[in-house]
């Protein structure tokens, strides 16, 4: 055992900057794309994914640094990087991911497509009659919507919508003097132009044909566009794409009414200023600093790519084009034993009665959640429902279920979280038409996003009530269910529905419980509750017990945290860390992080679900919840971390969910001492696992 006092555990060099982290997650998940293991159009699927990633990593994350850096705040990063280093490090990463995922499209995926009969071609590869079909679309479909915007004394240069595809056309008049306009591509329009009706649609008679014909949509208004301006020379086109800074800054201590401000808030963020500009490597210097002047950026903010700029449009052919055989195989999620004989609505009281219920999405069906909403709203005994909502989705049965609940006469009250980035329009919706139907809407705490997932119903039972109490890792969306990972359960437990009855007082009233029976809540008691539990570990481990801590996040990035988990690994403490994203602990650093692993899994599903495990002297303990280890989640968020007690439940969660996880060596990948990630590969001798077809092929019933 070293002597902790001789090192500094918050020594800058122990530590991965979190904005580089989070990149590296970025490559993880393009290292998808080049996994011939993945169906072809998953591939397509994982690209389309990492676009959409960096899309919100630089309207959120560097939007944040610029700010930073424009206000000359000097805050120093626990790995010692300034925000002006940071930045910098940030843009030199993200262009050569950039350019990595262009060139993996072009060199890797396009022949396969093609191979495969999905025909991805650029217009100026297409044959004299598909070029006549593209030209036909052009002037009966396309050119009625376009609106060219020149930019002279006249015209102020327009404003450029966050997200969007545009051309920069530079044009001649006939008195030889050259002309700017900028044209936006429509959304209205899919992106990519099926040339066949056949193309990404099953035939009449159900059968799904086999080659697909596409080309792109700023391909064929480039070829085209000299119809826009009659009497003119087009003399080049050039696509350009915008990032705008769209996280949404809530001054709440000001704001008489946060719905408005919301309201408000997002509007203007159609307004951000632009932090990042992707043009092609072909655009003339004198096309990117009229934009760079304009668009008021830095020049260094500007990424010269490849074609196709936006890569999230890959959705669209993942979508469109229904080669189901080039697709994972589908899975169909199963009911839980417990669940299997409910018939009737109060049956699934019945069965929460007779003992705690724990489900894993996808794996699991996401139904007896709905179930247990639509049962509450229909049964005359139960009195109130209260919940959480974070992120629910559009057309929304949970919602549906809380509506009819109102409308029964039932007491609901419910958290809709305003503040949930880029959902915040939906939840709007969702919270007027709750309060319109007399449900009791909270918006959320001063100064904190309510990020915990609880629901508790009210039944009258007897001559008293019962508390059934639904908790989770993810949220309340039956869509992001079926393909994110997570967990829930289901209790009746007295001294949890007390827990819950004090935590809906402290979001809907003015309650300052600080006392908790079970559950540990932030900002209330969880961090201390975290840290007890790492240094209890770490004591047993000094005291020479064998100690063994197991860590399931998204994010590890609270530096108090790590340097708890450092401490318990200079201990003798086996931390074994599953973090899918942002890890900004180094494991395997001799003397300070020996005893610690850090994996992440990157597959089908997004691993989602949080797991605390701790050995404890052989009296095992495993926690559950919605809190990541980042101070944001520890300090700044009302999260909700609850136990599991049930032994049948330990040991699965211990067997069957982490040490599965802990023996992935298809989808797992190893972090490294110098903070990179190595793919962890089966031995000649080791069979091939894959976690996520595991729990598939698994049998769910417990």
């Amino acid at each position: 055992m070293s002597d902790t006092s001789k090192l500094d555990l918050r020594h800058p060099s122990l530590y991965i900057n979190r904005e580089l982290s989070l990149l590296e997650f970025q490559r993880r998940v393009l290292e998808e794309v080049f996994d011939e293991d993945n169906p072809l159009l998953e591939r397509v699927k994982f690209l389309a994914i990492f676009g959409s990633n960096m899309d919100e990593f630089f309207m959120v994350r560097v939007s944040g640094i610029l700010r930073q850096v424009d206000a000359h705040i000097a805050d120093i990063s626990a790995d010692g990087l300034t925000p002006p280093q940071t930045l910098a490090a940030v843009r030199k990463l993200s262009l050569e991911l950039y350019q990595e995922a262009q060139r993996s499209f072009k060199r890797k995926l396009l022949p396969r497509l093609e191979k495969a009969g999905i025909h991805v071609k650029d217009y100026a590869r297409l044959n004299k009659s598909e070029k006549a079909g593209a030209d036909s679309y052009f002037h009966e479909v396309i050119h009625p919507v376009l609106t060219p915007l020149a930019l002279d004394p006249g015209h102020p240069f327009p404003h450029i919508s966050n997200l969007s595809l545009n051309l920069a056309i530079v044009i001649r008049d006939q008195e030889g003097q050259e002309r700017f306009a900028r044209l936006k591509i429509p959304d209205s329009l899919s992106r990519l132009v099926p040339l066949k009706r056949s193309s990404g649609a099953a035939r009449k008679d159900g059968t799904i044909p086999y080659h697909h014909y596409f080309t792109w949509l700023e391909q064929i208004i480039g070829a085209n566009v000299g119809a826009l301006f009659p009497g003119m020379q087009v003399v080049s086109v050039h696509p350009f794409r915008i990032i705008r800074d769209a996280d949404i800054e809530i001054q709440e201590l000001e704001a008489d009414d946060l719905l408005e401000s919301m309201r408000q808030s997002i509007r203007r963020r159609k307004f951000g200023s632009v932090v990042h500009l992707a043009v092609t490597e072909d655009t003339p210097q004198s096309v990117r600093s009229l934009l760079v002047d304009n668009l008021d950026i830095h020049p260094a903010d500007v990424a010269l790519l490849d074609s196709p700029l936006g890569l999230s449009t890959l959705w669209q052919l993942y979508n469109q084009v229904d080669r189901f055989d080039l697709k994972d195989p589908g899975y169909k999620p199963v009911v839980p034993a417990a669940f299997s004989n409910v018939v009737a609505g109060s049956d699934i009281f019945d069965a929460i009665r007779q003992d705690n219920i724990l489900v894993q999405h996808p794996y699991d069906s996401f139904s007896p959640v709905v179930d247990f909403l639509k049962a509450a709203a229909r049964d005359p005994y139960v009195l109130a429902i209260k919940q959480t909502l974070y992120r629910v989705g559009e057309n929304s049965p949970v919602i549906e279920a809380l509506l009819d609940a109102s409308e029964r006469g039932k007491e609901v009250a419910v958290l809709v979280e305003l503040k949930a980035r880029f959902d915040e329009q939906s939840n709007i919706e969702w919270a007027r038409r709750l309060e319109e139907v007399g449900a009791h809407v909270v918006y959320g705490l001063l100064g904190l996003k309510t990020h915990s997932k609880i629901a508790m119903v009210i039944r009258k039972e007897g001559d008293g009530i019962r508390r059934y109490t639904h908790l989770a890792t993810g949220n309340y969306n039956p869509n992001t269910a079926r393909v994110y990972e997570d967990i829930g359960m289901f209790t009746c437990d007295d001294a949890i529905g007390a827990d819950a009855t004090d935590l809906f007082n402290y979001l809907t009233g003015y309650s300052t419980s600080q006392g908790y029976r079970k559950l540990l809540v932030a900002p209330v008691n969880l961090r201390q509750g975290l840290a007890a539990l790492i240094r209890r570990e770490t004591k047993h481990a000094r005291d020479g017990s064998k100690a063994h801590i197991i860590i399931k996040v998204n994010s590890l990035v609270d530096r108090e945290m790590i340097v708890l988990l450092y401490e318990a690994s200079r201990a003798g403490v086996r931390v074994d860390l599953l973090v899918r994203g942002i890890c900004c602990l180094l494991p395997g650093l001799p003397g300070t992080s020996d005893n610690i692993t850090v994996t992440s899994i990157v597959g089908r599903y997004l691993e989602h679900s949080r797991i605390f495990y701790f050995l404890n002297g052989g009296k095992e303990e495993i926690y559950l919840g919605s809190a990541d280890m980042m101070e944001r989640n520890l300090d700044h968020r009302v999260e909700v971390v609850f136990p599991v007690e049930k032994p049948d439940f330990i040991r699965f969660l211990r067997d069957e969910v982490l040490k599965s996880y802990l023996r992935d060596n298809l989808r797992a990948r190893l972090m490294q001492p110098n903070g990179r990630y190595k793919r962890r590969k089966p031995a000649a001798d080791e069979p091939r696992f894959d976690v996520q077809e595991y729990f598939m092929r698994s049998d769910r019933a417990r």
